[in-house]
């Protein structure tokens, strides 16, 4: 993944301290690299509105003393069902603007939430339970959801959220490129970052006592595999963001409520804005259960 030159400065500066930090306190090297870690690096530069925001609703919810902003599409059918779309890391929803497009077509009413630290959204940092917890009050305040479409750290997020939703959960997710396995996403993440392995061992600590969870709770494969409601899982081969061999396991086991759509030579980020990903995922949807 190619990086802005700020960014290789912040990382280039983590890793100095960090690796300094430990000599003293590994614990506290590792809030640093944890910081790190949740970092998406903000944009500073505006973005262009896409046509189909003017015609939203804006919406706000207050979560952790941070403002979360987002938009709101009725639908002119009466009693549609409600589909809510949640972006990536680094990302935003104006991404998924064509998303929007197809869903209205359909007659859906459609609800998109920037993350904290992303688009308008207050904050600087996102983790997997900060955004568990915005996609619960935004089912609490805006719900109930027939379906959800996640991508990236979205898919992960979603995926926790289904297991907290009692009532009237959403009946059909949708899980583009996921962040299947924050095991992996954290191996990776010091194999680039290249510090100290006592500050490796600290980290998971950290996570441990965070989460009150191990590392093996931040799993969309452990979600999927008991799940009660229909997923939809698109991935592709050579995916180098979210790797294709953490769902390969999964491919083989025949889960009743699961359905694979695979692609090659996609990657991470193309993978969702290709037509096809979208004509798959709109049928998914308007496919009677």
């Amino acid at each position: 993944m190619k990086m802005k030159f700020r960014q290789r400065i912040a990382i280039q500066y983590y890793r100095t301290k960090m690796n300094t930090v430990a000599l003293v306190s590994p614990h506290k090297a590792a809030l640093l690299a944890f910081d790190l870690f949740s970092n998406p690096f903000k944009s500073r530069a505006k973005k262009l509105e896409p046509a189909i925001f003017h015609k939203a609703i804006p919406l706000s919810l207050a979560l952790n003393q941070l403002i979360i902003r987002g938009y709101h599409w009725k639908s002119h059918q009466p009693k549609a069902k409600k589909i809510l779309i949640i972006h990536g890391f680094g990302s935003d929803v104006y991404k998924f603007d064509k998303y929007v497009d197809a869903l209205l077509k359909e007659k859906f009413e459609v609800f998109a939430f920037n993350a904290p630290g992303h688009g308008h959204s207050d904050g600087k940092r996102i983790n997997a339970l900060l955004y568990r917890d915005m996609i619960l009050e935004v089912v609490n305040q805006f719900g109930p959801f027939y379906g959800m479409i996640a991508h990236s750290l979205g898919g992960l997020a979603a995926s926790l959220s289904m297991e907290k939703i009692k009532n009237d959960p959403p009946l059909k997710l949708i899980l583009i490129a996921p962040a299947t396995e924050t095991k992996t996403a954290v191996e990776h993440f010091f194999n680039f970052l290249k510090v100290d392995k006592k500050i490796v061992t600290a980290f998971y600590e950290l996570i441990e006592a965070l989460a009150k969870q191990p590392i093996s709770y931040f799993s969309v494969a452990r979600v999927v595999q008991k799940a009660h409601f229909n997923t939809l899982w698109v991935h592709d081969e050579e995916d180098k963001i979210c790797s294709f061999d953490d769902v390969k396991p999964l491919l083989s086991e025949q889960l009743p409520k699961l359905e694979f759509f695979i692609t090659k030579g996609l990657g991470h980020n193309k993978i969702y804005k290709m037509d096809s990903t979208r004509d798959k995922i709109v049928h998914f949807l308007t496919t009677e259960i």
